[in-house]
């Protein structure tokens, strides 16, 4: 099984944020990698990781930073394939990584997430993956009609729920 989809965070701290990605990429039967690499500690990596990465197979890559946040801009300065930021919530509350990624020139597009967003990051690359894959555009369907069904469901349980003054 070869992945679809790439997971890169700055570091390994950024894991807890980014399982969310993992996990639900995992529950889509999506194969996908993860790694550590630093824009700032290990250059030569990211650009060799960024480089390559298309010709391995990998469609879409999910790059996670905090603070100066350059690592999705750098990722997709050297490769075609669409890279979505994940801003890390950090010493600005993750509002420093966010302004990284979204300001990026002409050219070296990074789409954004909120801040902590990667499950979210994991629901886009499985959008741009169903375009071109009927079985994953299945799960999809499947997979927002179930987020349907929890509102539907937490609407009911609420309609339950009683006060002196509440008229529904």
């Amino acid at each position: 099984m070869k992945p679809l989809v790439s997971i890169i965070m700055g570091s390994t701290s950024d894991l807890p944020v980014m399982e969310k990605a993992a996990q639900l990429l995992d529950s889509m039967d999506i194969p996908f990698e993860m790694n550590a690499l630093s824009a700032h500690r290990t250059p030569a990596e990211v650009e060799a990781f960024a480089t390559g990465a298309k010709e391995r197979g990998i469609r879409v890559i999910i790059a996670a930073a905090g603070m100066a946040a350059a690592l999705p801009g750098v990722i997709a300065a050297n490769t075609t394939l669409p890279v979505i930021g994940v801003p890390i919530k950090g010493m600005l509350d993750g509002l420093d990584a966010m302004l990284s990624i979204i300001q990026m020139p002409p050219g070296i597009p990074v789409a954004t997430v909120g801040v902590n967003g990667a499950m979210n990051a994991a629901i886009l690359a499985v959008q741009m993956l169903a375009l071109n894959d009927d079985a994953i555009a299945a799960r999809l369907t499947a997979y927002k009609e179930g987020l349907k069904e929890k509102i539907v469901k937490a609407n009911s349980e609420l309609a339950a729920v009683k006060y002196r003054n509440k008229v529904n």
